[in-house]
């Protein structure tokens, strides 16, 4: 049963009620920012990049930030029949001078109309007045490929926070209209205004070219903060009505040296950084009180240089430590133990492929020998449950490569039933599969999704062999879902003509035909070397020719070695050394 409306205040005010170390200040005279994560609340405050971005502009004395979140499943009719207001002061959206969204999911987009209807506020860029706020859309997504949101957004920030956040509200702040905002925000590096770039295509929906209008830039070029230790990256706000609950979560390190070739994540926050123990240790044990949690935040947790060290002062301060996963070839003994003691039951591991040559094409640079010994260790220091993560679908994918992917899970099985033995009890295995997703910016940007038939095929194949084996859970993401996923991904801006027909439960296909949109050339089909790239337009600093090479040495089984301090060759360094010249 949908709540009423007084029900859904006593929510609200419950939730800013919990909230500890928000931030609140009087709002006269301030450039009001409206701050949206396009889902729910549960989900938007266990979010660390919209954390530090609505800190960030709460430190500001002439800004002033409000949330708005998609309302929870039995708030939906109420809202959708009212006005979406923001969290603190029930204000619509409109009395904002800018709004700014979050994107972290592709899937998120699906959201966007649905926000636009209950907050009384046109879709589409061109159809926003004068009056209007100024739409403002930043996270991985942005970075990744904006263009099929393109037409709904004044201003992409292609960047990190640490670094475009000021410049941006620095600029708002100068009392400019619309268009010299616009005007002088896409002067400076870091800054997309889709406004200024205008696609052709040709007969055949095959795109041929961007007009790009003075002052823009021909690409926009990533900004990112080349020492982490002046971020404060971390949970400014704890309440109970999330994902992680009043875990205190810190990025300890952002960007991955391991260059797996399908990992957007990966590739965006290159150069891989870190935090000093030191600076970490100053931000987390302060507020850490005795028996709580603090959850350690970064693409490879494992591979944080000071992990040990961070782990055992958290550990003398009376608290606990948890990470979202183990990377493999990285895995100690002392670290297992101290999530087992911090209270954690399951850990994940993430070999991606189930055969050698697989993760030799992917670059994992694992063995099954090493997989076998981390999940011994994980076994023989008491952890109760596993979980494992695994890709299907992967570029050249063979019969054989799901042979021994189901081989290896029943090897794992065997070494794990024998090494909980001497506990007197087995938990749970769980193997998360999820279809391949070509992402931008990665090495199989070039590369096509697997067919729904296909997956189909294989996903049948693993639920016969895997469903017979006890105390194994087989999860599967859903494949229509994925193929979503995939075209939000690297769609172009056809695809935004699409998302209201989706956000009012069209199905994807049914969508497609309405608009013309051939999802199969979109999705499932190989793109060229020459092929001119939907995401063309950003500049992630990574050499478009690196990512090429390292796409052909995958299909040829070679593996890439990690980068390094001083390493050149992707060119992301160098790249922000002649930015900053």
């Amino acid at each position: 049963m949908a709540l009423s409306a007084e029900d859904i205040r006593d929510r609200r005010c419950q939730r800013l009620a919990d909230e500890v170390g928000a931030v609140t200040k009087p709002w006269h005279d301030q450039t009001k920012v409206a701050l949206i994560y396009p889902n729910t609340y549960y989900h938007a405050m266990s979010n660390l990049g919209f954390q530090a971005v609505y800190h960030g502009i709460q430190q500001r004395d002439d800004c002033w930030c409000e949330r708005f979140f998609l309302p929870d499943r039995d708030e939906v009719d109420f809202y959708h029949n009212n006005h979406l207001l923001s969290l603190e002061s029930q204000l619509p959206l409109r009395d904002f001078d800018v709004v700014m969204f979050s994107l972290s999911f592709e899937n998120d987009y699906l959201n966007l109309p649905i926000l636009a209807r209950m907050t009384r506020m046109p879709l589409w860029r061109q159809e926003r007045d004068a009056e209007a706020p100024l739409f403002v859309a930043g996270g991985i997504c942005a970075m990744l490929n904006p263009e099929p949101v393109a037409e709904f957004i004044d201003v992409f920030v292609i960047g990190e926070s640490e670094v475009l956040l000021t410049p941006l509200l620095d600029t708002l702040n100068q009392g400019l209209s619309r268009d010299d905002v616009l005007d002088a925000l896409v002067r400076q590096p870091g800054f997309y205004c889709p406004a200024y770039y205008q696609p052709h295509y040709d007969d055949n929906g095959q795109r041929t070219g961007v007009d790009v209008r003075e002052p823009a830039p021909e690409r926009v070029r990533r900004q990112w903060l080349a020492d982490l230790n002046t971020s404060d990256c971390r949970s400014f706000i704890l309440t109970p009505h999330t994902a992680f609950g009043t875990m205190h979560l810190h990025e300890v390190s952002r960007g991955c040296s391991r260059g797996c070739r399908f990992c957007a994540t990966g590739f965006t926050y290159l150069p891989p950084r870190e935090k000093s123990a030191g600076i970490l240790c100053s931000q987390i044990l302060p507020d850490l009180v005795a028996q709580e949690t603090a959850g350690l935040v970064g693409a490879a947790v494992s591979d944080y240089s000071h992990l040990e060290h961070v782990s055992q002062s958290i550990r003398d301060h009376g608290g606990h430590v948890s990470v979202a996963s183990l990377r493999i070839d990285s895995l100690t003994r002392d670290e297992v133990a101290a999530l087992r003691d911090g209270g954690q039951k399951t850990l994940a591991l993430a070999p991606e492929a189930g055969s050698q040559r697989m993760r030799d094409l992917i670059n994992k640079n694992l063995t099954e020998e090493q997989i076998l010994a981390a999940v011994g260790l994980l076994a023989e220091e008491g952890i109760l449950n596993l979980k494992l993560y695994f890709l299907i679908g992967l570029p050249d994918e063979q019969v054989e490569d799901l042979d021994a992917f189901i081989d290896l899970i029943k090897t794992i099985r065997q070494l794990w039933v024998e090494k909980q033995k001497p506990f007197g009890r087995l938990g749970t295995i769980t193997v998360s599969v999820n279809p391949f997703i070509p992402k931008p910016t990665t090495p199989f940007q070039w590369c096509a999704m697997d067919t729904q038939a296909s997956l189909k095929k294989k996903v049948t194949q693993l639920r016969k062999a895997i469903n017979r084996l006890a105390n194994v859970q087989l999860q599967v993401e859903s494949l229509r879902s994925a193929e979503l996923q995939a075209l939000l991904a690297i769609g172009d801006r056809q695809v935004a003509h699409l998302l209201p027909l989706l956000a009012d439960g069209m199905n994807l296909k049914a969508a497609c035909r309405n608009r013309c949109v051939d999802l199969n050339q979109l999705v499932h089909q190989p793109r060229r070397r020459e092929d001119l790239l939907p995401w063309g337009v950003i500049d992630s600093g990574v050499n478009t020719d690196y990512l090429w090479n390292d796409y052909q040495r995958s299909l040829l089984g070679q593996l890439t070695a990690p980068c390094h301090r001083a390493c050149t060759r992707c060119g992301v360094c160098h790249a922000q050394k002649e930015e900053n010249v």
